[in-house]
């Protein structure tokens, strides 16, 4: 029986705002300092940072005296068949000791296979041999990293044959057996429930959502696949679109309010643009507890 409700977990400490935040990028490190935006947090990837000194640790030391953070990493390979990366998961742990961020999160995926690394963060088949790994693998890294971390949602494109349970029963049974915590990203579940025919309102009740620690929003790219049927893409590089700010709402009033990521890795606006996207953001949390003092200044601010 797997469980981490026995594991003494270092408690992360404060936890992240219940507002929204913004992925930190290197272009806006001195704009940050020199006008402290009004964002609830920032997030970095982990592989970025896992260096002793330089540019981005003296950036990141100075940001972090200001705001909260989070820090999600890409590839630890959680899904992987192969024995997790020692070397990376004690980078890892370097890096969050150094921080103490509020909040530590990886993805339900696999981007490695024996030396080889992949540029990408591929699906898994959703079996109990598949489950039992992914169980094992966040056990030991919450063993290692003496800390609870969020498992987040995929976005995919072809789903396997031998499955033999659904994406959200098997989300369901690693949150229970490992006591992780669950990063939700809308638009991962929008973009997989379009690509796959399924109703997205459907997958969030699905989900074990008393776990969800965080929140994901981002842009996605439309295109058509080989038999001319529409595709999404994950892509990170567009404006968060009407259908994932709907769904937002929708799962906001399931949750209550959840610290908020606006996530965006391509074609990256300013840090004015992005900013307003998170104050945006703000008004929807605003609103879904029920606070209506200022979202209406919020929201002409935000225009």
């Amino acid at each position: 029986m797997h469980s981490s409700s026995h594991i003494d977990l270092h408690p992360i400490g404060a936890s992240l705002p219940l507002r929204a935040g913004i992925g930190l990028k290197t272009m806006h490190f001195s704009q940050i300092l020199e006008t402290l935006p009004d964002v609830g947090f920032f997030e970095i990837h982990a592989e970025n940072y896992m260096v002793d000194g330089g540019p981005y640790h003296h950036y990141l030391t100075r940001i972090r005296d200001h705001y909260p953070l989070s820090v999600h990493g890409v590839a630890l390979s959680i899904g992987g068949e192969d024995q997790l990366d020692m070397s990376h998961l004690n980078a890892l742990r370097r890096l969050l000791d150094r921080y103490q961020p509020e909040s530590f999160s990886e993805h339900l995926a696999w981007s490695s296979h024996s030396d080889v690394f992949l540029n990408d963060l591929l699906p898994l088949p959703y079996t109990a041999k598949t489950l039992q790994r992914v169980c094992d693998h966040i056990d030991q890294t919450q063993h290692h990293l003496k800390r609870k971390m969020l498992l987040e949602n995929p976005a995919t494109y072809v789903e396997f044959v031998e499955s033999s349970m659904s994406e959200t029963e098997f989300i369901d049974e690693v949150v229970n057996r490992t006591g992780c915590g669950l990063l939700l990203d809308i638009n991962n579940v929008y973009v997989s429930s379009i690509n796959h025919g399924r109703d997205p309102h459907n997958y969030i009740k699905a989900l074990p959502l008393n776990q969800v620690d965080e929140i994901h929003l981002a842009g996605y790219h439309t295109q058509a696949d080989s038999n001319g049927a529409l595709l999404l893409i994950d892509h990170h590089g567009a404006p968060i679109s009407n259908a994932v700010w709907e769904l937002y709402d929708f799962t906001l009033r399931l949750t209550g309010k959840v610290a908020t990521l606006i996530e965006r890795d391509n074609n990256v606006p300013t840090l004015h643009m992005l900013a307003t996207e998170a104050l945006i953001a703000d008004v929807h949390l605003r609103n879904a507890r029920g606070d209506e003092s200022t979202p209406t200044l919020l929201m002409e601010q935000a225009s």
